[in-house]
């Protein structure tokens, strides 16, 4: 695989398990890339290798003033020199690919595994988390795989330097033998200690850009209501939190970079020292010497690529530990359909089960929550938060296991949605949660959406009174832009009021005109004139076609053709809104946000009227 070759067709399906089953499959999947990078890599340490040898021969050649000798010496020099450049060149290249490669294949990964979850992701895994996941972690896993095949030339070298001096000078070869493996395996016992400090640090460190992304989301409210001090606040103590870890763990660092430059100086005067000694009595030649050091001066480089594979790791398997728990999440129960396969295995897939004919019905077994087929159906649920899991569970994509395991899965016209593939349950049934994005990007490219093409952009937007808001982004656009579908949404949509954000994404979910659309408070965060015209709006460009909506707005329940209650996770009453207004204390209680205090009050005013009014017939 080439940089130009991306993305891949198919990243794969990732060994999730755990962080170094994660390294190893990501490893295995790039083993071309590995072999280039290594056999470049043995020519250039290769070249490294023989340079104290040749250095050796040269002064040998000097001080036996044999100019023949010397001459091949310097093509032999040419040659090496040929050899470490261009090996050097070609490591390089070839290694950067793979950590690219890598990167690029973990991304895609990130990214279908996000796609696949939806909305489910943030609420399971922090944001902080998934930022920290896509961004930093995804360059030290692309990390530890460019150092793997450095790593493997460089131990050749320095075995094939200690195996040459144990033949070329046996005596000062046996102490650079010894002194090696101390040198190059000196490191490993604060490795633990240094890793356990870089984990702390980037988890601070996630915990903070956490709390970034929450304080830039909401800084428009925490404006309103005067926070933004705090959160200031608790972002300076989380941000001198992240330093004083980041120093900590630098401390073990420095001093593992200390060691290797300490034990390899120490070994390279004993070298010198012992060799000077060989030199006097006459054991060696000075060319011996001369080799024996330059093979000493010559493994410090290589030495450095032990102590680079050894923190690329120790940075990589925690951060390959965070993105395998991203991967490993499904959308269902372990042994449901998505579940993760085993190594070398195919995917999990939902079963091969044939999409419900159009026309069916909507059913959840859990609550009892049925929408007829071609109706606008209301729901209504006291609790906000049983709402936006009601609305989950009914797009076939509940948030977390828990909700998964509840009850069994959501029937669309008698077909269970968790047993069909997911791009297949997410076409048939769109849901729109309470709080949807608005991607950067023209309105034009907000509404180019996959779409059944009968519903247009701009009956979409006049159903969900948008013109106000065309009119806003026109005038905000640069000039000489004529069209507001070519105005520009900023990220977020964060130059909108939060009901324009709204309803422009009500108008996007209206263009798609699934078979079944599921809103969860479409219209919370507008005045009641301008939802009066939306809930006419929907159900007339829905007209025949099935649609759910969680609210409890008078003004949407009465367009609704049947609302249902829920109470306590079950359906406690079905009818139209007025009459379930007259007749369920309950829901009466849920819409018009009235005390039991209130209530009682109510029915004995009604009683009074009532005898009243029977006085009256009585007289008369």
């Amino acid at each position: 695989m080439q940089i130009s070759d991306l993305p891949y067709p198919d990243p794969g399906v990732p060994d999730a398990r755990s962080g170094p089953r994660f390294l190893v499959w990501l490893g295995r999947g790039q083993i071309g890339g590995q072999l280039k990078s290594l056999a470049w890599g043995l020519v250039h340490f290769s070249g490294v290798a023989g340079l104290p040898y040749a250095v050796g021969l040269g002064v040998e050649a000097v001080v036996n003033r044999d100019g023949g000798r010397l001459l091949l010496v310097g093509a032999l020099l040419a040659l090496l020199g040929v050899a470490i450049g261009v090996g050097d060149a070609m490591l390089h290249r070839t290694a950067v690919t793979n950590w690219i490669t890598a990167a690029a294949r973990v991304q895609q990964l990130l990214a279908r595994k996000t796609a696949e979850l939806g909305s489910a992701l943030t609420r399971r895994v922090a944001a902080g988390e998934v930022v920290a996941v896509s961004t930093g972690d995804v360059e030290k896993i692309g990390w530890f795989v460019e150092a793997v095949s450095r790593f493997l030339a460089a131990a050749f070298a320095v075995v094939i330097v200690c195996v040459g001096l144990l033949f070329y000078a046996p005596e000062l070869g046996a102490v650079v033998a010894v002194g090696v493996p101390v040198v190059a395996l000196a490191a490993l016992p604060l490795l633990p200690r240094a890793t356990r400090r870089a984990d702390v640090q980037r988890e601070k460190a996630g915990k903070a850009t956490e709390l970034a992304a929450d304080t830039v989301a909401g800084l428009r409210v925490l404006r309103g209501i005067g926070g933004e001090e705090l959160f200031l606040g608790r972002y300076r103590e989380a941000s001198q939190e992240v330093r004083r870890a980041a120093v900590r763990s630098a401390r073990m660092w420095a001093l593992i970079a200390a060691i290797q430059v300490l034990l390899p100086g120490a070994l390279m005067i004993t070298v010198v020292w012992y060799g000077s000694a060989l030199v006097l009595d006459g054991r060696i030649e000075v060319g011996e010497l001369v080799a024996a050091f330059s093979a000493v001066a010559t493994l410090l480089y290589p030495l450095r690529h032990f102590e680079e594979i050894a923190m690329a790791y120790s940075f990589s398997r925690p951060s390959a530990q965070r993105a395998a728990r991203v991967l490993s999440l499904t959308r269902t129960d372990p042994g449901g359909p998505d579940a993760p396969a085993a190594e070398g295995q195919p995917a999990g897939r939902a079963a091969a089960v044939r999409p419900p004919a159009p026309g069916g019905d909507l059913y959840d077994p859990q609550t009892g929550v049925l929408a007829p087929a071609g109706m606008f159906t209301a729901v209504v649920c006291g609790d906000p938060d049983l709402a936006g899991r009601l609305a989950e569970r009914l797009g076939g994509h509940p948030m977390d296991d828990a909700a998964a395991e509840a009850g069994p899965s959501v029937l669309l016209g008698g077909v269970a949605l968790d047993d069909l593939p997911l791009d297949t349950a997410r076409t048939l049934v769109l849901v729109q949660d309470k709080d949807p994005v608005l991607l950067s990007g023209t309105l034009r490219e907000l509404f180019d959406v996959p779409a059944s093409g009968a519903v247009g952009a701009a009956e979409a937007l006049e159903a969900a009174q948008c013109g106000d808001v065309l009119q806003a982004l026109l005038q905000s656009a640069p000039d000489g832009v004529e069209d507001p579908m070519d105005a520009r949404i900023t990220e977020r949509g964060r130059s909108l009021s939060g009901g324009q954000r709204q309803r422009l994404a009500l108008a996007r979910s209206l263009v798609t005109d699934p078979e079944v659309l599921v809103l969860d408070e479409p219209t919370s965060a507008v005045d009641s004139h301008t939802e009066a015209r939306i809930a006419e709006g929907v159900a007339a460009l829905r007209t025949g076609r099935t649609t759910v909506a969680m609210a409890s707005s008078p003004l949407l329940l009465d367009r609704a053709d049947r609302v249902v209650l829920v109470h306590e996770g079950k359906v406690a009453a079905v009818g139209a809104h007025r009459e379930l207004l007259r007749e369920e204390p309950l829901y009466r209680a849920v819409v018009t946000r009235e005390t039991e205090d209130e209530q009682r009050l109510a029915r004995l005013e009604l009683n009074r009227l009532e005898e009243a009014l029977t006085e009256i017939e009585e007289s008369a």
